[in-house]
């Protein structure tokens, strides 16, 4: 009898936890088939990107420039120890482009524009605004869900090239002003070593990323409870499960495209 209700209590949180991918898994498939139509509405789309990716532009930039900073003190100092200080350009390169940049930005989009999601959907469910576009015959999964998960979707690359190209001059500018290293060197071993498969992974991730963390931010606020504490909590949900996600996301995708 106790290794029956051991059992159970073990398996309580497993059962809910596959219950809530299978319902986000549908919650996706539901939305998906709503982003055709929602493109027939591409002023709300393009809202959502202001709200989504424009609001973001500060503290992606600034996050950006000073991991860049970052980036270039601590490789300039380790690679002169080598004597290859003028390889600064492809450390910072790739490691922007391959791994900090997406996975930063993501981070940075779950904490800023997921929660912002998120709590404006679970307000809309706390006053009873979805539930009354229901009731005009207004499908909230089109004029709600679908904008704002597309507009969080397109926002993550364009967020994420940004991070790329501010993280770079910071770091040439701290490697080349502060540390002496070549400009010329700087760029040319740069552009020489970069591929496109480079800046190919670095898109890919950044729309995996784009795509996890707009679905669990749309997800969590269109099915949250409708007071301030559900609100609250679906919140915090929000943001754990988006940088959880793309931390391993991360590594999937790292070691596919190697």
């Amino acid at each position: 009898m106790s290794d029956n209700v051991s059992n159970g209590a073990r398996s309580g949180p497993v059962l809910r936890g596959l219950q809530h991918i299978g319902a986000t898994a549908l919650f996706a498939v539901s939305l998906l088939a709503q982003c055709g139509p929602a493109l027939a509405r591409p002023g709300l789309i393009v809202r959502q990107i202001y709200n989504a990716g424009a609001r973001s532009l500060i503290i992606i930039m600034l996050s950006g420039i000073a991991t860049g900073a970052v980036l270039g003190l601590q490789g300039a100092n380790l690679l002169q120890r080598f004597g290859s200080e003028n390889y600064l350009g492809i450390a910072a390169a790739f490691g922007l482009l391959k791994e900090l940049g997406p996975v930063l930005t993501a981070l940075l989009f779950a904490g800023r524009a997921g929660t912002a999601l998120t709590s404006e959907i679970g307000m809309m469910r706390a006053t009873d605004q979805l539930t009354a576009m229901q009731m005009m015959a207004v499908d909230p999964m089109r004029y709600v869900a679908a904008p704002r998960f597309l507009g969080g979707l397109i926002s993550m690359p364009l967020l994420t090239a940004v991070f790329n190209v501010v993280g770079l001059y910071g770091a040439q500018l701290v490697g080349v002003q502060e540390m002496g290293v070549d400009r010329g060197a700087f760029w040319s071993q740069m552009q020489s070593s970069i591929a496109l498969s480079d800046v190919k992974e670095s898109i890919v991730k950044s729309l995996v990323f784009g795509f996890v963390a707009s679905l669990i931010a749309v997800y969590e606020g269109y099915h949250s409870d409708g007071t301030a504490e559900g609100v609250g909590l679906a919140t915090t949900r929000t943001v754990v499960a988006s940088s959880v996600l793309t931390l391993l996301l991360d590594y999937v995708l790292s070691a596919a495209f190697l």
